[in-house]
């Protein structure tokens, strides 16, 4: 039985007006009565397209030329950025970048969460290249191009795409990406790595090397001279997390400092971290500004991770309990309080979205509360809050229509004001919008 072949893709027409930017950083435009997102077009251009993607009721497509272009057009410095997945907005002013993260947030917590600020924050905006210390990226062997390529997907594909460098990684990696991809190439084992990870702090860099078989004795010797060469400690990963293992004579510490707090923080490569710790440094001491711990008051840190807000919000509070679901984590949140020397900040794992029998913590007084949830957000959390007697809320969100839905049941259901919102650029070049927002009773 032959296979069918898909249909080809009608005739776009000669030129679409743009009216909008949709969530996804994609120029909206109407073909016919059907909304047609397109990659690369931005609001009030004029743009000659081709279809991509084809559906009942919408269609997506890429810019081919630009007719007439918005004033926030910029060249776009990175020679991948029209087929990497890795950034959406690079043909976007930084300026209009921040303007419009901002106008985002604000309308989906109007639209969805029905809810508006008192005021708002002014934006945080750290270094917009070479920012990334943790990064995923894809490797793949392509016999047809007789190499192995390493890099970020393909927008809308599996591929990875032909990378030769990339400007928003830190530069250790960002601009030896052609060279690790040689490095593999010449290993035993490179039609079995289908990935690495990057993980790197203030000091050293880590590449977890995902294996489906172990290297030879001599793909070891390659990777170590490489690594000695370029800075690098490689490390493979055979299975899930537990499995992960310094190559020998490769391991190091991993940690990042908050000098505002006078806090070094202690990781394991493929702990959660933030991406940007320029942008996470900006955002802790804003944080300790917002939430305003006093030494006579107890809060509470759900979600807490390693510790990045517990401590230190415990430098300047008497007494901080951190929650969180993930005992590895809890653990090394503990241990890093030993290292900086913190006595009044205690940790418990407790899976914040069970709905099972409260834990004792859940029982006892809180003056406030930091919430720094998944993309989920927090919603299973809230109702506590006002019964344990939280008066401020300082919710740190990854995904502001979470944050909208929590934002409405704060406000509109237990009578918290929204005091303040603000938009952290955490991903610059990208979609990705993180804010920080103030609940208040009363």
């Amino acid at each position: 039985m032959t296979k069918k072949k898909p249909k080809p893709f009608p005739k776009p027409p000669d030129a679409v007006e743009i009216a909008s930017l949709t969530p996804e950083g994609r120029g909206l435009a109407q073909v016919d009565g059907k909304s047609v997102f397109l990659h690369g077009a931005l609001p009030g251009e004029r743009v000659r397209f081709r279809y991509t993607r084809l559906r009942k009721d919408r269609a997506e497509g890429t810019v081919e030329e630009v007719l007439r272009a918005a004033p926030e057009r910029v060249p776009t410095p990175c020679p991948h950025a029209d087929i990497c997945g890795g950034c959406s907005l690079q043909h976007l002013d930084p300026a209009a970048q921040i303007r419009w993260k901002q106008e985002m947030l604000e309308r989906v917590l109007a639209e969805t969460g029905q809810v508006r600020p008192e005021r708002r924050l002014p934006p945080l905006i750290a270094a917009p290249w070479g920012y990334r210390r943790k990064a995923r990226l894809g490797v793949r062997y392509v016999a047809k191009k007789g190499r192995t390529l390493v890099g970020f997907r393909e927008r809308g594909t599996s591929y990875i795409a032909d990378l030769r460098r990339c400007d928003i990684l830190h530069p250790t990696v960002g601009e030896r990406i052609e060279a690790i991809a040689k490095l593999l190439d010449g290993l035993s084992i490179r039609q079995r790595i289908p990935q690495i990870e990057m993980a790197m702090g203030e000091g050293p860099c880590v590449l977890v090397l995902r294996v489906l078989e172990p290297p030879s004795a001599r793909d070891v010797a390659r990777l170590t001279d490489f690594g000695e060469t370029c800075g690098l400690h490689f490390y493979v990963q055979a299975g899930g997390a537990e499995t992960i293992r310094p190559l020998l004579g490769q391991g190091v510490d991993l940690y990042y400092d908050l000098p505002g707090a006078d806090v070094r923080l202690y990781f394991q490569p493929t702990d959660f971290t933030q991406v940007n710790p320029g942008l996470n440094r900006m955002m802790v001491e804003q944080a300790l500004v917002l939430l305003a711990p006093r030494s006579d008051e107890r809060i509470l840190d759900l979600f807490c991770g390693l510790g990045n807000f517990t401590l230190p919000i415990a430098r300047r509070a008497a007494e901080v309990l951190g929650v969180e679901g993930d005992p590895g984590l809890v653990a090394r949140a503990r241990t890093n309080a030993e290292h900086n020397g913190i006595t009044n900040a205690r940790f418990v794992a407790a899976d914040l979205y069970a709905r099972s029998d409260p834990q004792p913590w859940a029982s006892q007084r809180f003056h406030k509360a930091l919430l720094d949830p998944p993309r989920s957000g927090a919603l299973q959390v809230l109702e506590l809050l006002p019964a344990i007697g939280v008066g401020r809320i300082l919710y740190v969100s990854c995904y502001p229509a979470t944050l909208a839905r929590d934002a409405d049941r704060l406000v509109n259901g237990l009578g918290y004001r929204l005091r303040a919102v603000g938009m952290l650029d955490m991903f610059p070049h990208t979609a990705h919008l993180e804010a920080m927002a103030v609940f208040e009773r009363g």
